[in-house]
């Protein structure tokens, strides 16, 4: 039997995963943008990533706002979103080279919402061969890079 190891995931197994309010307004509060993996912050809206990625480096790009559906959003807020899904992609392009993107956004639970009440774009960057047979035969994805390693990586390229 082969073995993967993911010695980092301890930290996560032994944390205390419930959090008081929404996830994302907490991150969008937060003085500690490392914490809670933003990496970058706009006027309307910013960029975080996502604590339970389908592959390294997925994105999400959540309005400043409290609201569950993209009809709620300013004008303002719209096209702020939409500039940082295409920045995002471009950061993620240069730090970690994808071959292409998923993106798309899960409104109301039956769509498969996590977090409903708050909406957000997800950007989850792919390359060519990233599936394989483990998540069909064991229900396991693997993440081949540590996420603190990625934040860093998607973190200096914003700044740039």
């Amino acid at each position: 039997m082969n073995k993967i190891w993911a010695p980092w995931r301890m930290k996560y197994i032994l944390s205390d995963k419930k959090e008081d309010g929404c996830v994302f307004c907490n991150a969008y509060m937060t003085k500690n943008d490392e914490e809670k993996l933003v990496v970058y912050r706009s006027e309307y809206s910013f960029v975080i990533m996502n604590l339970y990625p389908y592959n390294a480096g997925h994105l999400l790009v959540v309005p400043n706002k409290h609201i569950d559906s993209p009809d709620l959003l300013d004008q303002n807020s719209k096209l702020d979103m939409f500039n940082l899904v295409t920045r995002s992609m471009q950061v993620l392009e240069e730090a970690l080279h994808p071959d292409g993107f998923n993106m798309g956004m899960n409104i109301k639970r039956v769509a498969g919402a996590g977090i409903e009440d708050h909406m957000h774009i997800h950007i989850v960057p792919r390359w060519n061969g990233d599936t394989n047979f483990i998540p069909i035969i064991a229900d396991t994805k693997v993440i081949s890079e540590g996420i603190n390693d990625t934040y860093q990586k998607i973190k200096k390229v914003f700044k740039d």
